[in-house]
């Protein structure tokens, strides 16, 4: 270095230092070349560019002013000796000498800038400024600048400088830009996973639609995220999740959808971002924006089943402009909160439907015990009758005796009426037969006790068979028979354990073919005694127990009956039950 400045002084005073400047400005090039090829701040970058063309040019300001693709403005992006509160200036394309240059795409030098009608000042005492523009992939994308309070202040060799500088901000705005597309797809994908999980692994709306909101403000790196859902009456929407909120937010009004700001996103259907809602004339709640901090607002419809049912809405602390990536994000997020509504109102069907088949199963047992009591009642009730026919008994008409027993055969063929339209009754309830897979009945009913068993503990595995022939079956029947064992196995499982739910062909001919479906339905509990698989499906009339092995398995024992199956126990105190049910293939 120091044989080259005295080789250079040797040439003459004007030589070295017109030298020395070329040298400078090589340097500064490599410079932030090197800086723009070891960091992806894009800030520091940036700020170094403008800060070093400022000093080589002995400039007493500058900046770098980018097109904002969402707004079309043009916005500061890095400054050196500017004000504090021009930050917040912003062009349109063709306004100022900064606009003229972003919409020309040529360079401008000015000598004087009070001889300019272009120029609008943004700094006192300003003399002399000189702007280039800066394209990004063959498309204009924003202006450098320098000011000098020194008229005439800037050379064609700054004018050169300037812009091998642009090309420099050029290539640091490309990688930015990559990488924040990349960074922000990694997040995205990160979030939708992590939401993803929540919605698959827990049933509480409550919890899932708190995670949506919380990977929502994180990832659109705002001050307040909230999901509002409109009410049954459809005319007003309610807050059901939010983060970041204060109390002043959380404790404010519904909003009326006819008359909000975000009750245009459910009427409409589509996004609406504001940029500023603490000056923003339709915007209802403007103390509690001021009071919380918050300043853009974006809000995407929230839609399920085709239908707009609320609003997923983000804030930011300062004025920012979403762009088309950011809606794409929080569109994203509100199609996972339709889902995670959709799954748990299906929860809550499966809920109701589940209490349904236990009201059928009261109800069933009630008829069948119904039917019982009426067959144990006809036969006594047979016996009388011809007992009490053949005392006949005869009287005179003045006796007051052949009114009472005018009134005893009467009450007679009135019980045995009574009797005979219960048995009709109970014979309507028949297996009404059809074609049933049964490998369908048992993974429908696993979808219904799927959250039973997992909330006592309980796991469960399925063994069927897929080449298993249909049957000739009332499926609705079967699907009560296989419900009541698999609840009377859960019943056995208080502190959890192992449920095991099996099919395949059996054969009971030499030639092997295919006779009956065998449904095995294994647990891990505690067994039964020889007593009580004895007793397991004795009459409802003889059941003594309400649970285990009461009424469920009476019922049980009266459907695979009446489908000419067969059921068994296989069980040892302490080792668990086995229940067996063979279902034949040919009814004829």
């Amino acid at each position: 270095m120091a044989d080259l400045e005295n080789k250079m002084k040797a040439e003459g005073p004007a030589d070295y230092a017109d030298l020395k400047l070329r040298y400078e400005r090589l340097h500064l090039l490599y410079q932030v070349n090197n800086v723009i090829h070891s960091t992806l701040d894009a800030q520091r970058a940036l700020e170094l560019i403008i800060g070093e063309a400022v000093r080589v040019m002995r400039a007493t300001s500058g900046s770098i002013v980018l097109v904002n693709p969402t707004t079309g403005f043009l916005e500061i992006e890095a400054a050196v000796g500017l004000p504090k509160e021009s930050r917040a200036l912003r062009l349109r394309v063709g306004e100022g000498l900064t606009g003229w240059v972003a919409r020309t795409g040529k360079p401008a030098r000015v000598g004087d800038v009070s001889k300019d009608p272009r120029y609008i000042m943004v700094k006192e005492n300003v003399r002399s400024e000189l702007a280039v523009p800066l394209e990004v992939g063959g498309e204009l994308r924003g202006v450098i600048n320098v000011d000098s309070d020194r008229a005439a202040a800037f050379t064609a060799e700054d004018e050169q400088l300037l812009r091998d500088l642009a090309l420099q901000a050029a290539q640091v705005i490309q990688n930015t830009w990559l990488y924040e597309q990349i960074r922000q797809k990694a997040r995205l994908f990160e979030s939708l996973i992590s939401v993803s999980q929540t919605i698959n692994s827990t049933l509480n709306l409550d919890d899932a639609l708190q995670v949506i909101t919380r990977e929502a403000c994180h990832l659109m790196e705002g001050k307040l995220c909230s999901l509002l859902m409109l009410d049954d009456s459809g005319e007003w929407l309610e807050l059901r999740a939010s983060y970041g909120a204060g109390d002043a937010y959380i404790n404010k009004p519904r909003l009326s959808v006819s008359e909000s700001l975000l009750g245009t996103v459910v009427r409409r259907k589509k996004f609406f971002q504001v940029e500023n809602v603490q000056t923003s004339s339709r915007y209802q709640q403007v103390e509690v924006a001021r009071q919380e901090g918050l300043v853009s607002l974006l809000g995407v419809p929230l839609v399920y089943a085709s239908r707009t049912i609320g609003t997923l809405n983000v804030y930011t602390p300062q004025q920012h402009a979403f762009s088309n990536e950011e809606i794409r994000i929080l569109t994203a997020l509100a199609e996972l909160s339709g889902i995670a509504i959709a799954k748990a109102r299906l929860y809550e069907r499966i809920v109701d439907m589940e209490e349904e088949i236990r009201q059928n199963e009261k109800l069933s047992a009630i008829g069948l015990l119904a039917a019982e009591v009426a067959h144990e009642i006809r036969n006594p009730l047979t016996v009388i009758k011809m007992l009490f026919h053949s005392l006949d008994l005869q009287f005179p008409a003045s006796d007051p005796r052949a009114r009472d027993a005018e009134v005893m055969r009467e009450r007679l063929d009135h019980l045995n009426k009574i009797v005979e339209q219960i048995l009709d009754f109970a014979r309507s309830a028949d297996p009404v037969r059809a074609a049933t897979n049964i490998n369908n009945i048992l993974e429908d009913l696993a979808l219904l006790v799927r959250h039973k068993l997992k909330n006592q503990k309980i796991k469960f595995e399925a063994d069927l068979d897929p080449e298993i022939p249909l049957v000739l079956a009332d499926a609705a029947q079967l699907s009560q028979a296989f419900l009541n064992l698999v609840l009377n196995a859960v019943q056995a499982m208080p502190q959890g354990g192992n449920l095991r739910i099996r099919t395949k062909s059996e054969s009971v001919k030499e030639s092997g073919e295919p006779t009956h479906i065998l449904i095995e339905i294994k647990d891990s509990g505690p067994g039964l005694t020889d007593e009580q698989q004895k007793n397991a499906f004795r009459s409802l009339l003889q059941t003594t127990k309400k649970h285990g092995t009461g009424l469920g398995l009476a019922i049980v024992g009266k459907i695979i009956e009446a489908h000419h199956g067969d059921i068994s126990i296989r069980s040892e105190p302490g080792k668990g039950a086995v229940f067996r049910v063979l279902l034949p293939l040919d009814h004829s």
